[in-house]
């Protein structure tokens, strides 16, 4: 019964959205805010690939306590035409110094710091069903080029 409750995954997908530059909406109630457009990028795995349309967005802020929250709505278009609606809420973390260094662009090793995502999908192309009906978690980094998500189905 112990192996039953053990948690597993499988690859799903990596994300690799392109960003525009942020726009800074300052010290806000919850916390230092920004909207960033999401203006295309790409998404590569076995069972889902294709591209990202550039109509998403990003609506993050900086908590108090310095954890970055994420709220993500992207469109995914396939590589065989099929849509797919996708939202990620995140946290991502770590040393000051660390924060710094992603702060300004630098490649920092993502051991380093603490990125994870939760990507919900929905979707009626019949190919792609199986992402209405699953759980998935994402593992971040934060690359000189833009974010990348490793992104699993929770078994």
């Amino acid at each position: 019964m112990k192996d039953a409750l053990a948690l597993r995954s499988r690859p799903l997908t990596v994300l690799r959205p392109m960003l525009a530059p942020a726009h800074d909406l300052g010290p806000c109630p919850v916390g230092r805010r920004k909207t960033v457009p999401v203006v295309g990028g790409t998404f590569d795995g076995e069972r889902l690939r294709g591209e990202i349309l550039p109509e998403g967005g990003d609506w993050a802020f900086m908590r108090p306590d310095d954890v970055l929250e994420l709220d993500v709505r992207l469109t995914l278009k396939t590589h065989d035409g099929a849509l797919i609606h996708c939202t990620y809420r995140g946290v991502r973390h770590g040393p000051p110094e660390v924060v710094a260094a992603l702060t300004r662009g630098e490649d920092v090793d993502p051991a380093a710091y603490y990125f994870r995502i939760v990507p919900r999908f929905e979707t009626s192309a019949p190919a792609y069903q199986f992402l209405n009906r699953i759980v998935a978690v994402g593992v971040g980094a934060r690359r000189p080029s833009g974010p990348e998500y490793s992104i699993h189905e929770i078994l």
